[in-house]
């Protein structure tokens, strides 16, 4: 049962991936409004989302689900979390793991304790259950990702405390 579950999330992790590069330049008038526009090509795949509460997210930040639990049985979601400069997540753990996709702009990837990583699009970042993390954007770009998030106990994270002005700056 794990390795078909892996084998699963592999799978998923494969399709979100080749469906956002085959569809990043895509440009729908339907969704224009919608999109985020750079040098008159459209860089978002999805819509931009609603405004993430101020509980969870520091700055600017926008949620679109994608897919909800209840369309996995209760496993997983799946969303995108458009980031502006200088926004960011709490400081967070998930219960069973979560998988990012990064699809534009740059950004921050930080465990508790260590050096944070700079996310570039492309960038695929594993983050095992019960990790303190956080995530974001860079100072002066705006950065995109796909979140997986694996749910346990009708659960897929605890938040925890604001990311420090002096952590931000110190990267």
């Amino acid at each position: 049962m794990k390795i078909i579950h892996s084998i699963l999330k592999t799978s998923l992790i494969l399709f979100f991936y080749i469906a956002i590069t085959s569809c990043s330049n895509t440009n729908n008038n339907k969704n224009t409004e919608n999109m985020n526009i750079e040098n008159n090509m459209a860089t978002s795949v999805f819509p931009l989302g609603q405004r993430g509460s101020s509980n969870w997210f520091t700055g600017e930040v926008y949620v679109q689900g994608l897919v909800s639990p209840d369309e996995m049985e209760g496993l997983y979601s799946v969303g995108q979390v458009t980031f502006e400069p200088d926004g960011k997540t709490y400081w967070h753990t998930h219960p069973i793991g979560q998988v990012l996709l990064v699809t534009e702009g740059k950004g921050w990837y930080q465990e508790r304790g260590k050096p944070a990583q700079p996310l570039i699009p492309g960038s695929v970042v594993t983050i095992p259950k019960d990790v303190e993390h956080w995530h974001g954007a860079a100072k002066d770009s705006k950065m995109v990702h796909i979140a997986i998030s694996n749910i346990k106990d009708n659960s897929a994270v605890t938040w925890l405390a604001p990311v420090t002005d002096e952590e931000y700056n110190n990267l």
